[in-house]
């Protein structure tokens, strides 16, 4: 970064697995980040011209992709992580990545963790080709489960305590999401649709099926006139059947075996919140956005929170997108980099707000990463 490192990296093993040894030296993105800012004055930095700044975007589950980290695997660290992963996971995630089979690496407990690394390995590519953008970055947000990698890169969570809870939190999500058969609907809507009156019937239908307290709501706000409904399994066939009704455009159900954040993921919060106490989490050195209000968080104890609560909360995307680049007209928009597999976030910014899109750029996790369609469903959970 031009500057020398404030400190050696900070890295324990958690309690339960993890490591030592290799993960003292694997990351290094703490470091590098409060070495960028540690000699400026908070003011200093609010002072920022906005075009200086950049933002980092970090995907979720369902961005993964068999052949995801091979183009990464040069770059300083890298190989590092993948080994300390193995130790914390139990498993070759490495081998997963690059060889598959598809269908364990998009399994709940594979994917998530994969995509963790994924995007802070493309943290490492980045870095090396442009270093002022880690020094220059100004806030981070990540699409659940890239919330635990945006908060690594911010520096308030040590990589090897948060790849431990992220292995923790997508054992207990599989687990919960095969105790009912629910799932997820992908739903391109209109401006005249009521999502709710949707859901609401759809619940009702599944009353009358017998089915008692059933789950249907809005789980992801992705932009305009795009939401990901999650419930009963019965509640999303009815809404299918029903999509001319609400104005539904497209409906698409999404091979997933679960209802992520809805309150069906009730089960998989406290073996969350029981980890999360176990490990330090520090207050971020740049902004950080959380999926639950679209708001930064504040403080260590605001994590721990929040990061529970989004288990069974809706994914506030579009809100966190509005939220980041509302400006008044005539400020200049900060550069955005996706980092980490696919390139949803940036389709989704493009719907959201097309001048900030222009901005926008993709950190490649594989050498021959298939192009993905904008306007294609997608699901990240």
């Amino acid at each position: 970064t031009g500057r020398a490192v404030a400190r050696a990296p900070r890295s324990r093993a958690p309690r339960g697995g993890g490591s030592s040894g290799p993960a003292r030296r694997a990351v290094n993105l703490t470091e590098l980040l409060q070495s960028s800012v540690g000699d400026e004055e908070p003011a200093a930095r609010r002072r920022r011209p906005p075009q200086e700044g950049t933002v980092l975007l970090f995907p979720g589950q369902g961005s993964q992709f068999m052949g995801m980290g091979r183009g990464l695997l040069r770059y300083p660290n890298v190989r590092d992580m993948f080994r300390v992963a193995e130790k914390v996971l139990g498993y070759d995630l490495l081998s997963l990545c690059l060889q598959g089979p598809q269908a364990e690496l998009d399994r709940t407990l594979h994917c998530q963790p994969a995509v963790f690394l994924a995007s802070l390995a493309a943290v490492e590519k980045l870095h090396h080709h442009q270093p002022s953008v880690i020094e220059n970055c100004v806030a981070a947000a990540g699409f659940s489960v890239g919330e635990f990698a945006a908060l690594v890169f911010a520096g308030a969570l040590d990589y090897t305590e948060a790849l431990y809870a992220v292995k923790v939190r997508a054992e207990a999500m599989q687990k919960a999401s095969e105790a009912v058969p629910s799932g997820m609907l992908s739903v391109i809507g209109r401006r005249e649709s009521n999502y709710n009156f949707a859901c609401l019937e759809a619940r009702e239908h599944c009353k009358s099926l017998g089915i008692e307290n059933p789950v249907c709501e809005v789980s992801n706000y992705l932009f305009p006139d795009s939401r990901v409904i999650a419930g009963h399994l019965q509640a999303l066939e009815f809404l299918q059947e029903n999509s001319r009704k609400y104005y539904f455009k497209r409906t698409k159900m999404l091979p997933v075996s679960g209802a992520f954040h809805t309150r069906l993921m009730e089960p998989a919060t406290e073996p969350l919140a029981e980890v999360l106490k176990s490990i330090k989490i520090q207050k971020p050195f740049i902004c950080v956005y959380s999926n639950v209000d679209s708001k930064k968080y504040k403080h260590s104890k605001h994590i721990q929170h929040l990061l529970v609560k989004q288990l069974v909360s809706p994914v506030k995307w579009e809100q966190t997108m509005h939220t980041i680049y509302e400006r008044q007209q005539g400020v200049e928009f900060p550069y955005t980099y996706e980092v980490g597999p696919g390139k949803q976030l940036g389709a989704i910014l493009r719907n959201c707000n097309l001048k900030a899109w222009k901005l926008y750029k993709h950190i490649d996790v594989s050498e021959d990463e298939e192009s993905l369609d904008p306007q294609s469903l997608w699901f990240i959970v």
